[in-house]
């Protein structure tokens, strides 16, 4: 059930290799250039498998600076602000890459290293596990860090499990920043599917995207998916919060409290049945509607990505925590060790899940 591509060399001289992971409904792409999910091919409601993430053709393009497409973002997802923090009364400097602010593990963070892989199938798929290990002070992180990215595919579920320990206090917040489009290119934007996100809090922020330290109620905003809501209902409204992201690019606050037997988000597109659920064992969801795609990205089979044309449901927890004592914890210590789940169940109209 699973299959092996070289896939190309690096300006390094590695060789690079793609694993595909097949199920009866799913098949899953994994690179171990980036930990990299490359490709996510998923039926509509007739059987016809088609790409619902957007991504490149070649290894060439993911070497090149691009939107995260299909990244795994580490050692931090999500921005600090000023890439400072201060860590049992040492103060830490990262590096810059988002304006004054640290953004998804930096200049070169996971997304752009070179990963091991060994893979096991199952009886309808297999895992592909990715490990590397992460040197004290790269991006002027604290501690080497061992980490494993699990990635998992088993009939219509696709489900990334991620492990790491360190030798020092340090911080860990890792995601997964594929952007999805569930009709698979036959749409132009994303804002007719239809989301829902079990949470009653979002993360406000400034005109940086940079928390704002507390969090708002959604009801009376529009940031309350609480109820099934096409994504373009609101998304252009005058709301200082929208103007700041140019459409959604926040955090809930889910109120599944870390209980994966219990929904965190659920998306729609009517035009193809297709339809994902969300389970994850972290505190936060980035949704993130790719408002900065702006047509420069030539992605695969020669498709411009304009504005909204994927988004990211980023599991994680709540950007900027380190400066926030009250958002949870990211700090992990020696001794200890982090573990966060996701994932994601697909299907289509009329399918077993409907």
């Amino acid at each position: 059930m699973i299959t092996r591509e070289p896939w190309g060399t690096t300006p390094e001289g590695d060789q690079v290799a793609r694993h595909v992971i097949e199920s009866g409904r799913l098949a899953v792409t994994v690179s171990d250039w980036g930990a990299l999910l490359t490709s996510i091919l998923v039926p509509d409601a007739r059987g016809v498998r088609a790409e619902v993430t957007l991504g490149f053709d070649d290894l060439a393009s993911y070497l090149q600076p691009h939107p995260y497409f299909g990244a795994t973002v580490g050692r931090y997802a999500n921005r600090i602000a000023g890439g400072r923090f201060t860590l049992d009364g040492t103060d830490h400097q990262l590096t810059t890459n988002d304006g004054p602010h640290h953004l998804h593990g930096g200049w070169r963070g996971f997304d752009r290293r070179r990963w091991h892989a060994r893979a096991a199938s199952s009886r309808d798929g297999g895992t592909v596990v990715l490990t590397r290990q992460s040197p004290h002070d790269e991006e002027g992180y604290p501690g080497t860090l061992d980490v494993e990215v699990h990635v998992t595919v088993e009939g219509d579920a696709l489900t990334i499990e991620y492990r790491a320990e360190t030798d020092r206090p340090t911080l860990v917040n890792l995601t997964q920043h594929a952007y999805v489009d569930l009709s698979a290119g036959a749409a132009p934007t994303i804002e007719a599917h239809r989301l829902w996100i079990r949470a009653e809090r979002f993360v406000p922020v400034d005109a940086r995207l940079i928390p704002l330290g507390e969090t708002r109620p959604v009801a009376d905003t529009p940031f309350d998916f609480r109820e099934p809501r096409l994504i373009g209902g609101r998304i252009d409204d005058d709301d200082p919060q929208l103007r700041a992201g140019l459409g959604y690019d926040h955090c809930w606050l889910l109120d599944t409290e870390g209980d994966e037997s219990r929904t965190a988000a659920r998306l729609e597109d009517a035009s193809t049945g297709r339809w994902l659920e969300v389970t994850t064992s972290e505190p936060g969801l980035q949704f993130y509607s790719g408002n900065q795609l702006d047509g420069t990205t030539v992605g695969r089979g020669g498709r411009r990505h304009a504005s909204r044309t994927g988004l990211c449901l980023e599991t994680q927890h709540l950007p900027d925590s380190p400066n926030h004592p009250a958002f949870p914890s990211t700090v992990l210590r020696p001794g200890e060790r982090y573990h966060s789940r996701t994932t994601w169940r697909f299907g289509a109209a009329g399918g077993s899940g409907d």
